[in-house]
């Protein structure tokens, strides 16, 4: 009998069965590393996703800024209540971050990267007005310890960038404030370019 008509040997039976299981096995490892990628690219985009919204939101507080004068402490003058540094910021703004039950005009609003132990991240306290210490009896509404960056700038009357902005001392806010935000969660880190928020420049 010839040898093709004895059908196949053990040992060809198992050369077969090794062949389809490497390529098996590489066509496997393959979808792994397709589903990873995906599943990073989700990742990078729902982190992207979380800090586009926050800064969203952000800007908008910012963006409703009023030069509400006021006596930031009972023992000081009264003077436009908004102060910032390059990591926290107090202002009076028509658009609080979390809305009353009942309407008001004017809320104080501190933002804040806080990097104690006890609350790291983007801290946002408020506080309704008229009332006292509005910036320092602020209470928390909002804390993420997702966002691990915070940046913030000050326009100026002649164009230029400031670290920092006193409205006791300038007497008005400044024309804009740029807002850079950055996060980092399970070692995935997302940054937003800048954004710029232009204000109502001047006293009441």
């Amino acid at each position: 009998m010839r040898r093709r008509e004895r059908g196949f040997t053990l040992l060809e039976v198992l050369i077969a069965l090794a062949i389809v299981g490497a390529l098996l096995t590489i066509a496997l490892g393959g979808v792994r590393v397709a589903l990873a990628a995906w599943r990073r690219g989700e990742d990078r985009a729902e982190a992207h996703q979380h800090v586009r919204g926050v800064a969203v939101s952000l800007a908008r507080t910012v963006g409703g800024a009023y030069p509400y004068q006021a006596r930031a402490r009972e023992t000081s003058e009264p003077a436009v209540l908004f102060r910032g540094t390059a990591a926290r910021l107090e202002l009076v703004t028509q658009r609080p971050p979390f809305p009353f039950a009942m309407p008001l005009a004017f809320t104080a609003v501190v933002v804040a990267l806080d990097e104690s132990e006890e609350r790291r991240g983007l801290v946002i306290r408020q506080r309704a007005l008229p009332n006292w210490e509005p910036f320092a009896e602020a209470a928390v509404v909002f804390h993420d310890p997702t966002v691990t960056r915070l940046e913030l700038t000050y326009l100026d009357e002649s164009g230029a960038w400031q670290d920092d902005w006193k409205a006791e001392e300038t007497g008005a806010l400044p024309r804009a404030v740029r807002i850079t935000l950055g996060t980092s969660a399970e070692g995935r880190a997302a940054t937003l370019p800048p954004i710029t928020v232009s204000l109502r420049v001047g006293a009441p």
